[in-house]
């Protein structure tokens, strides 16, 4: 019978100064990144930020992915680890950690001096890829609505069309993924259906929501979508851009990045820093 593999998350915490954040595990006398695995029907993001503040007390917001660990465990089976950079919320002072049974010892460690301590060789695999992409991006959530109610039978101007069950699910499931890379501003579509997706988020973080019929099925033109992209890279702050599928492959193409399908309720999170994208990558609720 073939398992699946056991599927954890964690991160590359880095500050200013040149340190990269380390934990001490005392089971294994090891040291290594932030991390473990997800909770029953947990989001790979979510856990990545959940267990950095449950192993180090510190709440982190996260930048570019990085690529997973594979390798096998005890019993035969494999282990997946997804793994980001990420930056602290707040103060970065390790010093009043309590340490217990899991977690003994949190530490700021020198990257040459990381490279050392840390216990194996795929650590120091994705220490070295981490250092290039250390310096603080701001991210583009680009967001498709939510599964929205069928056109057919829907006899109302359709800008008016509103999600259904499942996608006032998925926008619910969305507040902590758009939370976890600091998005603090949303600009959507003045459609019904895409004011709702992003309207829990709102809710929780009080983060403000700005509504654009340039951003409309109905109303969108090239020019204007360009214009708005332009001004979203260009701002220093994490933000959201939900639209519509027909709207998608224009903005991503004033994004220079590559064309990719956006489920209902899915996300192209594009890190970029001083106009210029570094990366992106694709996430589902």
């Amino acid at each position: 019978m073939e398992h699946r593999d056991v599927r954890a998350a964690g991160a590359v915490v880095t500050r200013k100064g040149g340190e990269v954040l380390l934990v001490h595990r005392p089971k294994y006398d090891d040291w290594s990144f932030p991390k473990g695995k997800l909770d029953p029907g947990e989001h790979v993001v979510s856990a990545a930020v959940r267990e950095v503040a449950e192993e180090t007390g510190l709440d982190v917001r996260l930048g570019p992915a990085l690529t997973s660990q594979r390798y096998r465990i005890a019993g035969g089976r494999w282990k997946r680890v997804d793994y980001w950079t990420a930056r602290v919320i707040g103060s970065d002072d390790v010093g009043r950690y309590r340490p217990n049974d899991e977690i003994d010892a949190v530490e700021w460690v020198p990257w040459e001096a990381a490279a050392v301590r840390l216990s194996y060789p795929h650590d120091r695999v994705t220490l070295a890829e981490a250092r290039p992409l250390r310096r603080r991006t701001r991210a583009l959530v680009v967001l498709r609505h939510g599964k929205a109610r069928a056109r057919k039978g829907w006899g109302k101007d359709d800008r008016l069309r509103p999600l259904v069950r499942l996608g006032e699910e998925q926008a619910q499931r969305l507040v902590p993924l758009l939370a976890a890379f600091d998005a603090t501003s949303a600009h959507t579509s003045s459609s019904t259906r895409c004011v709702q997706t992003v309207a829990p988020w709102a809710d929780v973080t009080g983060w403000p929501v700005k509504h654009h019929d340039e951003l409309s099925e109905e109303d969108a033109t090239v020019d204007g979508v360009v214009d708005l992209v332009e001004a979203l890279l260009a701002a220093k702050e994490g933000t959201v851009l939900c639209t519509h599928r027909p709207v998608l492959p224009t903005v991503l193409d004033a994004l220079d990045v590559e064309d990719v399908s956006l489920d209902p309720g899915s996300m192209l999170v594009v890190h970029h820093r001083k106009g210029r994208v570094v990366s992106a990558e694709l996430h589902h609720p």
